[in-house]
């Protein structure tokens, strides 16, 4: 009578041995993988300038642009949003101070290019139309009037009291514009969309 072993007295079979890698083989292998990194860090550079290009971060120093904007926040900006699109009054822009191109300054643009300002009475009026301004820190203390002509823009801060703006250097060139301010992301408890402010204006009296 033929006999078969049972699983029980079956021998393990020895484990297979790997075969080493031949040095052609381990040439190519650390080949994918410095091939694999370039193409990552590549990647990676082609977002950053990508991002760089249509965006900007920066960071609010000061208080001139209380209460809408607080210091130490930091901010998205637009760079292709006037490529695309016109300025308008109540947006707030980012842009080098003229002053010194080294400094962003931030403000919100309260006169475009042919407007008459005058600031009187603790109120800005555009055109003979006083500006009903609900984002203000407070009313402006001091008086003035300013034309606009092409190629420039009337800029204040928000904090009109305490703000270094077109009331004390003068216009803004639009060639000095960085972009436009969209949105708040840091501190993440502060997040937010910085919306688009009309700027409402009423007849002077």
């Amino acid at each position: 009578m033929d006999t078969f072993e049972t699983d029980s007295q079956a021998q393990p079979e020895a484990p297979s041995e790997v075969p080493a890698e031949t040095p052609e083989q381990e040439k190519i292998h650390w080949g994918r993988l410095l091939l694999d990194i370039f193409e990552t860090l590549a990647l990676a550079a082609l977002l950053f300038v990508g991002i760089n290009a249509i965006s900007a971060r920066v960071r609010v120093d000061g208080f001139s642009m209380r209460p809408t904007l607080e210091d130490g926040e930091f901010v998205l900006v637009n760079r292709l949003a006037y490529r695309f699109g016109d300025f308008q009054r109540g947006d707030i822009i980012v842009f080098r101070f003229p002053m010194d191109p080294q400094q962003e300054l931030i403000k919100r643009v309260i006169g475009l290019p042919g407007d008459t300002i005058y600031i009187q009475h603790k109120n800005v009026s555009v055109n003979g139309q006083i500006l009903v301004e609900p984002y203000i820190a407070e009313e402006p203390a001091y008086e003035g009037s300013w034309q606009v002509p092409d190629g420039y823009l009337f800029v204040l801060g928000d904090n009109r009291n305490d703000s270094s703006d077109s009331h004390s250097w003068g216009l803004l060139p639009m060639e000095n514009v960085v972009g436009k301010a969209i949105l708040i992301y840091w501190p993440p408890p502060l997040w937010n969309v910085i919306e688009h402010t009309n700027v409402v204006a009423m007849p002077a009296r």
